[in-house]
């Protein structure tokens, strides 16, 4: 099979491409609000596109779904267009599915609360180690009796349950303290509040459906409605976090690909940093280096590039650099900063480029055939043939209902999990106490438990011990496995 030609991305001396083949080495746009991060990302979504390579991005400002249409008519991508000398520029629409965690501008996206697990909830949460530990005690409870956790009705149930059976789990489990499922139960209230609980529940989202090509074998542009979710930034992160997860436990090893099966856009990624445990940052870092080998390439969209850890840092080989703003002490300090992140150029004073750059300017370093970072140049970034004008409410719905998965996530399902059992068992318990008058007889309620879940364990044993071999791997990265 042939080489895929560079992705052209920008014209300095001459074009830069990047190489489809060292696309899944991940990579990194920066700068600072209205220097053309976005632009860039949108050209980066077309080019992937364009050679047959699914995309998943974040569309923060609500500004991205004019990527299903063709464009090219905007004054300043005509204007570019000729600077550049791009005869052979054609505009062009791009195969695009909307979603939505909130199911209003795109196909609803979900996932069950045990796919989500424990841990990934505690960051979501907020919650601190004895918390966490309580958290982690009620998925373990759940799981030796057969409860699934669905939805959040599942695990708001489930919490309750342990906390007042409370002290016939502390021989088996250890101690629940009545704080801890205090503060469990508030978070779980604050994230319905906040519309959450819409995340949770099946249908759960099938990876390969971010995983398809479109007429003419272009790759699908996955867009994630984020502009009202970004108001609820930890479950933003945390959800972006768990895709990744879940992308990285399901796909195969790949080794040297000639283009990623997959290419992730992490818009606002700073977020993801956002004061994480270590064990979970540990974690994240485990994940971007080895995710590359399963063909997928992450690409971070943030302000600075010191907004990421050095380890994460390090590895993102394909980088933008958009203009970084230098008035105070401290933006100065992070200026040089992000120039020392470069492969030098002797005749590039980088630094000092980096607050002088124009809109759609940036400096770009690439990977070359061998992997290393080319000398970084000042560069014009192309322009998107996709229209920059977002799709009106009426567009966006014909693209939606053209979707091959139009109705699919739409029908939300309900069945008999952890809720609905421990509801029976309520009723059950309520039915058989003593006439009025009469001393309750006391009642080992967890042999109950543990007796009246034989069914429901049944019927979903396929599915945990389908779901305990696929997280194997990624169960050990996290200190056990996710339930």
């Amino acid at each position: 099979m042939s080489e895929l030609q560079p992705l052209t991305i920008a014209r300095g001396n001459d074009f830069i491409g990047l190489l489809p083949q060292m696309a899944n080495r991940h990579g990194l746009v920066a700068g600072a609000t209205g220097t053309g991060k976005t632009v860039t990302l949108r050209l980066l979504a077309e080019q992937f596109s364009a050679i047959g390579v699914p995309v998943f991005l974040a569309d923060i400002k609500g500004d991205l779904s004019g990527l299903a249409q063709a464009g090219g008519d905007h004054p300043k991508v005509q204007e570019r267009v000729a600077t550049l000398g791009l005869d052979d520029f054609v505009p062009q629409g791009f195969p695009t599915v909307f979603w939505d965690l909130y199911g209003e501008q795109g196909h609803p996206v979900r996932t069950t609360v045990s796919e989500m697990g424990p841990l990934l909830l505690a960051r979501l949460f907020d919650l601190n180690p004895t918390q966490e530990g309580v958290l982690n005690l009620i998925f373990k409870i759940a799981d030796d009796q057969g409860l699934l956790l669905l939805d959040l009705k599942d695990l708001q149930a489930m919490v309750r349950f342990v906390g007042e059976h409370a002290a016939e789990f502390r021989t088996t489990y250890g101690n629940v303290s009545a704080a801890s499922i205090g503060a469990i139960q508030r978070s779980l209230l604050s994230l319905e509040q906040q519309g959450g609980a819409n995340f949770f529940g099946e249908p759960a989202l099938d990876l390969d459906d971010l995983l398809q090509t479109g007429a003419g074998g272009l790759g699908v542009i996955n867009i994630l409605a984020a502009d009202k979710l970004m108001q609820s930034p930890r479950l933003y992160a945390t959800f972006l976090l768990w895709l990744l997860a879940e992308l990285f436990e399901r796909l195969p090893e790949t080794g040297d690909v000639q283009k990623p099966k997959l290419v992730f856009f992490f818009d606002e990624a700073h977020l993801l940093f956002d004061n994480p445990p270590k064990a979970l940052l540990e974690t994240i870092e485990q994940v971007v280096r080895l995710i590359r080998s399963k063909g997928v390439g992450v690409y971070f969209v943030t302000q600075n590039p010191l907004d990421l850890p050095e380890t994460i840092l390090g590895q993102l080989g394909n980088r933008v650099q958009h203009a970084l703003r230098a008035f105070t002490p401290r933006d100065q300090k992070a200026v040089r900063a992000a120039a020392e992140t470069f492969r030098s150029n002797p005749g590039l004073d980088v630094a000092r480029a980096i607050t002088e750059l124009g809109v759609g300017e940036a400096l770009v370093s690439v990977l070359d055939r061998k992997g290393i970072p080319t000398p970084v140049e000042r560069a014009l970034i192309c322009p998107p043939r996709s229209r920059l004008r977002p799709l009106d409410t009426a567009e966006r719905q014909a693209v939606r209902s053209a979707s091959l998965l139009a109705g699919h996530y739409e029908r939300q399902i309900d069945r008999e999990s952890a809720f609905e059992i421990l509801k029976v068992r309520a009723a059950q318990q309520a039915e058989s106490a003593p006439a009025k008058g009469g001393a309750k007889q006391p009642q080992n309620q967890v042999g109950e438990m543990l007796e009246a879940a034989a069914k429901s364990a049944a019927r979903s044993i396929g599915t945990q011990i389908g779901r305990q071999i696929m997280r194997g791997i990624f169960g050990s990265m996290f200190g056990g496995k996710r339930r």
